[in-house]
């Protein structure tokens, strides 16, 4: 069937990396400026040395104010997994603005130990938290199917991260939603947004679904044979959607992103988490794919999805980490180029046979899927053995 990322239609067929951080043009919805900086760190820049935060901070404090309730009743919603930046979002409304958070999760596909061990670390911190584990036969079955079509197992994660919060903001009538971070703003996409404190949901399925949210899925599925008629009808799959805009607009409700109104810097998120949730680092060391320990850390299948965006874009995880530890000044350019070469597209084995037995694929199908992803511009076969291997990397 037709691919269903149409991220992939808009890619540069000429790969250029930022003259200040590690990543590409293949990014997408990333742009470059004239001097070859991309977008991400034009964004830093400003960041670091023009946003007045003191102005910030009194419009955060004034939209606190609006919306605290006097009876100890919730009054914002935060959409978390227990994680360094979720874990400083709630921690941070709570005990420096008053705010009385209600903390709702999407599960991860399959739980890690410190994944697990983390969020229940981040409750017993003085959180109430509500965890939806939607149906396991249905959520797989829409994972497999996003592998396929969207190569991204992960996408039935990102529908809920974005709907779930909305959802219970509605039945809950708590029309103030607070996320962490801007990824497009912070780490390289739309700029649309950039100079907001929230967005509208009419962008989620152009910038957040890849060009296809839950329903096309379903449709897509339906013709594959992994669902049948009756499955797609499901009402487990109204958390995958965001609530009709009629219910939004009468409550009121708007999300708002944290790293608008105060200066987002993730690795001093951690030790802020470290300290105040009792958030541990991944116990085994680093994270395959890339140098840290302290990202993204919850899920078993998390890094197939980095894996995959290696395979369609050329950039893994240690790509992403080592480009916002340049634009925070964590490390220079050269060690991040040095990260990347080491670390870039490894292949994330501790939890392959787990991932194919979710997906209920065999290996073969599961490289059959990789290969189809892999985009001429990028790669080639090379050596004795025609080894696959990018045709650009960062230097």
């Amino acid at each position: 069937m037709e691919k269903l990322d149409k991220q992939l239609e808009s890619q540069p067929k000429e790969v250029k990396f930022c003259a200040r951080c590690v990543v590409s043009n293949q990014r997408p919805r990333i742009t470059f400026g004239a001097d070859g900086v991309c977008s991400a760190c034009q964004y830093a820049w400003k960041k670091h040395h023009e946003i007045n935060w003191e102005k910030r901070g009194r419009e955060l404090v004034a939209l606190c104010d609006k919306y605290r309730s006097k009876d100890g009743s919730f009054d914002v919603v935060v959409p978390g997994s227990g994680g360094k930046d979720s874990g400083y979002t709630a921690h941070i409304l709570k005990t420096k603005y008053g705010m009385h958070p209600l903390v709702v999760t999407w599960a991860p596909f399959i739980y890690t130990d410190i994944g697990w061990k983390n969020f229940q670390n981040f409750v017993k911190s003085g959180f109430t938290t509500i965890n939806c584990f939607p149906n396991g036969i249905l959520h797989r079955k829409l994972a497999r199917i996003a592998f396929e079509l969207k190569g991204d197992a992960w996408e039935p994660f990102a529908f809920g991260q974005k709907a779930y919060a909305f959802n219970m903001a509605i039945k809950f009538g708590i029309p103030l939603i607070f996320y962490g971070e801007n990824g497009e703003a912070e780490y390289g996409g739309s700029t649309k947004d950039a100079d907001k404190s929230y967005e509208t949901i009419e962008n989620w399925e152009e910038v957040h679904f890849k060009g296809a949210g839950i329903d096309k899925l379903l449709r897509a599925g339906l013709k594959m044979g992994v669902f049948d008629e009756n499955e797609i009808k499901d009402k487990t799959f109204d958390l995958y959607r965001q609530p009709p805009l009629p219910e939004i607009k009468k409550l009121g409700a708007r999300m708002h992103w944290l790293s608008y109104y105060k200066k987002w810097v993730p690795q001093e998120n951690f030790y802020y988490a470290q300290k105040h949730t009792s958030f541990a680092v991944n116990e085994s060391g680093r994270s395959e794919g890339t140098y840290s320990k302290y990202a993204s850390l919850d899920d078993k299948t998390d890094g197939f999805h980095f894996y995959l965006a290696f395979i369609k874009f050329g950039i893994g995880r240690a790509t992403s980490d080592a480009a916002h530890e340049i634009r925070d000044g964590h490390i220079t350019r050269e060690e991040g180029a040095a990260l990347v070469k080491r670390y870039d597209g490894e292949f994330p084995k501790k939890y392959f046979k787990e991932f194919l037995e979710y997906l209920d694929i065999d290996e073969k199908r599961f490289w059959g899927i990789i290969d189809s992803y892999r985009q001429p511009h990028l790669w080639e076969r090379a050596g004795a053995n025609g080894e696959w291997k990018l045709k650009h990397q960062i230097n």
